[in-house]
């Protein structure tokens, strides 16, 4: 097992311990992955095992920073005055990639947005179009574009499945491609690159691999690389975010924040409080508002800063 397809299994598994996927499912999903029954009910096991170790080993979170006590906003940070998205391709490394395009009108930067383990959603296309609404144009790729993109599978569970079988070399060239593509739509204008769950992850591979085009980098609640060098893009300012309640990423934060401070990058790695994996989409069931609200004014700040 590849350490994405571990990293996305577990995933499964935690989201039935969490009460959001029933066993059935959740075995389903993993039999996708191509792991059996029994490998399934172990690993189940063991990630429950290591729910409660963690969980009596910290019973309080300590975060980096805390959002406030704002109330909740009435919508998805962002939202309001984002722009529409359209459908985009372009010649890739290996074929033809896809992509939804969101242009602000006077672009101050530009941003690679790169998706969860669900594939290309709307949640995603509309991230893109957030940015576009705050001036920074923005590409959201699509990952799955060799096997016919998102939209071809009707499953979401296959999609996960046939993401966590393609090789971190092809993920980093495609990527890598989308910074060429969002360069040539916005050219002589900075770009960073924003990724989510698996894609937040693969923005550490991306500084990992030496990606000294990008800017700026924030990576939300992304799983880290092994021993990972960021020695090629020291010159890119990171904003990483994580949930305190996300235990098992968060077990990887020292990983990254040694690389970063090896690497001497500015960086900073906040952590919200009372806030879950994937608090950020507004469609899932561990999304939280506030952490939401306070994650969207600091990249905006970040970006004005490093990118703008």
């Amino acid at each position: 097992m590849t350490p994405l397809q571990r990293y996305i299994a577990e995933e499964i598994a935690t989201d039935h311990l969490d009460g959001l996927l029933s066993r059935r499912e959740a075995l389903r999903r993993l039999g996708l992955l191509g792991i059996g029954a029994a490998a399934a009910t172990a690993l189940i096991a063991a990630c429950g095992e290591a729910k409660q170790s963690d969980t009596a080993a910290t019973p309080t979170a300590t975060p980096n920073a805390a959002p406030g006590t704002a109330p909740a906003p009435a919508q998805p940070p962002g939202l309001q005055g984002a722009v529409p998205t359209s459908p985009v391709s372009w010649a890739g490394p290996g074929g033809e990639l896809q992509g939804a395009w969101a242009a602000a009108p006077e672009p101050k930067g530009a941003v690679l947005v790169i998706h969860e383990n669900k594939g290309l959603t709307d949640h995603i296309r509309s991230v893109a179009g957030r940015f576009a609404g705050i001036g920074y144009s923005a590409l959201a790729i699509d990952l799955l574009s060799a096997q016919g993109g998102t939209a071809a599978f009707a499953d979401p569970a296959n999609a996960t499945a046939a993401l966590s079988k393609i090789e971190p070399p092809e993920f980093i060239a495609n990527l890598r491609s989308g910074i060429e593509e969002v360069q040539r739509r916005v050219p002589v204008r900075k770009v960073a690159a924003v990724g989510f769950c698996m894609g937040g992850g693969l923005v550490w591979r991306l500084l990992a691999a030496g990606t000294p085009a990008l800017a700026a980098a924030v990576p939300f609640y992304g799983p880290a690389p092994d021993d990972p060098d960021f020695g090629g893009s020291r010159d890119v300012a990171v904003l990483a975010f994580y949930g305190a309640l996300d235990q098992r990423v968060n077990a990887t934060e020292p990983v990254v924040r040694a690389a970063l401070e090896k690497a001497a990058m500015v960086h900073e790695l906040i952590t919200e409080p009372d806030a879950n994996h994937a608090f950020f989409n507004d469609t899932g069931d561990r999304y939280d508002p506030v952490a939401a609200a306070d994650a969207w004014r600091r990249i905006q700040s970040w970006f004005a800063t490093h990118l703008a």
